[in-house]
């Protein structure tokens, strides 16, 4: 019986192992299965997706041609293979065929459909039911003749290069122009002209204003005039960033903070990187490159020589335009001394969180002791005091009034002398009982842009009185708007487009989501018909509160979106006038998007 028992232990774990690397439920069913006296242990035969792949099939296509995908599967075999095309300004993935056999092969009849940009794909099932889709791969369908425009940045600067293929033309020899336009006011102008192949032209944006332009290709052949899709909202952008070095002091030791403001007027910032250099040298070194705001980053000097250094910023904005800030000279990096610096924690504190310093001292350091006081103040509080390095401690911020707070290190070197560092401030300490936990869109057709079918959850930490959201609601599908709104219209910039979400009533009490990317033209604001729906699930092992924004169609303004090209992690500032189920306020502490940075959508 103990043999039998163990037997039941060890196949058990087994499972669970295999179980805990599944990314969800199978619908497999059970084949192979092992028994004792009591009991029954049941393995699936397929826990695998299928693998597939489909045929590129050229560059243009034209009448009818075959699409082939192969598709294995190493354990119950592949069932069927579904091939399917989505036309470039499409909002469905509409199937060709679905083959129940190898060769998994259609025959795409392209004379009903109209020239253009196709994107394809295949998704395979196997038998056990699971499916997984191939990447997708592009083609260009050309019954007649056809100019297409080569690919346009969504930011550019100086001279750009242009590009254009002309698709079935015969006998006839076209010649390409190529033509820009304010955005959306339809007043063509010409870059270059009677072009021959292979089409390439030079478009210099520095003789333009600041904005953005349409730009398309045109082609004239046998007396015709054919127009490729127009790329849209291209942004010329030739004003290069704002950038400032903070100061960091004099004498450098240890780990220290660098720091840098920087803004853009126009396409955003791209990248900020700190740079060091030793007085007199002009060689610089990058310290760190920073992406996001704020502009910072530890950087321990001990790997600097010790002697007197000049730093600056360089910020780059994402169409190219770089500035070097003025220089900060004269500083001298000392690592001879004590030395100790406060780790920034985080604008908003939560629950029990880290607090850490960097210290160093050439007579040794004995301990290291983190301090709190309210925000302003020179109360200072003992939180912790640690001897050995990583010098940090957990503290509950639970235990202080919500508020702000500073923080700060000191140093008790080997003799015994006190080295105390520079405060770091305005620190939120904010333990209301309801806030946001996650913010996740799922994408439905075409990723980085907006359609119908794309969702948005955003995710509480605990439950949530929905009737505080919107009145009277029961959590079932209600009818609402979701607005979007450029950045600029908000003081966020171009890449500060931001979501949120209105009913019949008002608006719905979920605050707004900084999608942190360009999904709408300057200064544009678009609306969609949505559904609003409420769930459960678990944060933190407690049951929480999740409700879904699913997308419709677009209600005003459907011209002014437009296709993120950047991933970028969003940020979700609740309402306050949400409630728990006790009546109490949500907190309004921003939420970043949690997982894989991808384009949302």
């Amino acid at each position: 019986m103990r043999a039998r028992a163990a037997l039941l232990v060890l196949v058990t774990a087994a499972m669970a192992v295999i179980w805990a690397g599944m990314p969800g439920f199978s619908t497999a069913a059970y084949t192979a299965s092992t028994t004792n006296t009591g009991s029954r242990v049941t393995a699936a035969a397929d826990w695998t997706p299928p693998a597939v792949v489909l045929t590129a099939p050229g560059a243009s296509v034209k009448d009818t041609v075959t699409l082939t995908a192969a598709a294995t599967d190493g354990e119950t075999g592949v069932k069927n293979a579904a091939i399917q095309y989505l036309a470039a300004d499409g909002s469905t993935w509409v199937t060709i065929c679905t083959a129940a056999g190898a060769p998994y092969a259609c025959a795409w009849n392209t004379r009903t459909l109209a020239d253009g940009s196709y994107e394809l794909r295949a998704t395979a099932t196997d038998n056990a039911g699971y499916s997984a889709t191939s990447p997708t791969v592009r083609t260009i369908v050309a019954n007649n003749l056809l100019v297409v425009l080569g690919d346009v940045a969504d930011a550019v600067r100086g001279s750009t290069g242009l590009s254009a293929a002309v698709y079935n033309a015969g006998l006839l020899v076209p010649v390409v122009r190529f033509e820009y336009s304010p955005a959306d006011t339809n007043n063509w102008k010409s870059i270059c002209t009677n072009l021959s192949a292979p089409y390439s032209c030079s478009w210099n944006t520095a003789a333009l204003a600041n904005d953005f332009y349409d730009v398309r290709a045109v082609a004239v052949a046998g007396g015709t005039t054919y127009y490729s899709v127009i790329a849209d909202d291209v942004l010329a952008d030739n004003q290069a960033p704002a950038v400032t070095m903070t100061d960091p002091g004099t004498p450098l030791s240890g780990t220290r903070t660098f720091q840098a403001a920087a803004s853009d007027a126009h396409s955003g910032i791209a990248k900020t990187v700190i740079q060091s250099a030793p007085a007199g040298s002009g060689t610089y070194r990058d310290l760190c490159t920073i992406n996001t705001e704020p502009y910072s980053c530890r950087f321990d000097t001990k790997s600097l020589t010790d002697g007197n250094y000049t730093f600056r910023a360089v910020a780059t904005d994402l169409a190219g335009n770089s500035t070097v800030s003025a220089p900060t000279a004269s500083r001298v990096v000392d690592n001879t001394v004590s030395a100790v610096s406060m780790d920034n924690p985080g604008i908003y504190l939560t629950g029990t969180v880290t607090l850490s310093a960097a210290a160093s001292s050439n007579a040794g350091v004995r301990s290291v002791t983190i301090q709190r006081a309210p925000g302003g103040t020179t109360t200072w509080t003992d939180v912790c005091t640690d001897t050995t390095a990583p010098y940090s401690c957990s503290w509950n911020s639970a235990t202080v009034a919500n508020g702000l707070y500073d923080f700060r290190a000191v140093l008790v070197d080997g003799a015994g002398q006190t080295t105390i560092s520079a405060p770091t401030a305005g620190h939120q300490v904010d333990n209301t009982p309801l806030r946001g936990y996650d913010v996740q869109a799922v994408n439905a057709v075409t990723v980085g842009k907006l359609q119908p079918g794309d969702s948005l959850t955003f995710t509480y930490n605990q439950r949530v009185n929905l009737t505080s959201l919107a009145a009277g609601w029961t959590g079932s599908a209600q009818a609402i708007t979701v607005r979007l709104r450029d950045g600029a219209l908000l003081g966020l910039g171009t890449t500060g487009d931001t979501l949120d979400v209105q009913y019949a009533g008002g608006a719905v009490n979920l605050g707004s989501v900084n999608l942190k990317q360009n999904f709408v033209k300057a200064s544009k604001t678009v609306t969609f018909n949505a559904t609003m729906t409420a769930g459960t699930t678990t944060a933190n092992g407690l049951q929480a509160s999740t409700v879904t924004i699913t997308l419709g169609t677009v209600a005003s303004n459907s011209s002014s979106l437009r296709t993120a090209s950047t991933a970028a992690s969003m940020v979700w500032t609740p309402s306050s006038a949400a409630r728990d189920l006790n009546g109490v306020a949500a907190s309004t502490a921003p939420v970043t998007e949690g997982g894989t940075l991808d384009r949302d959508f």
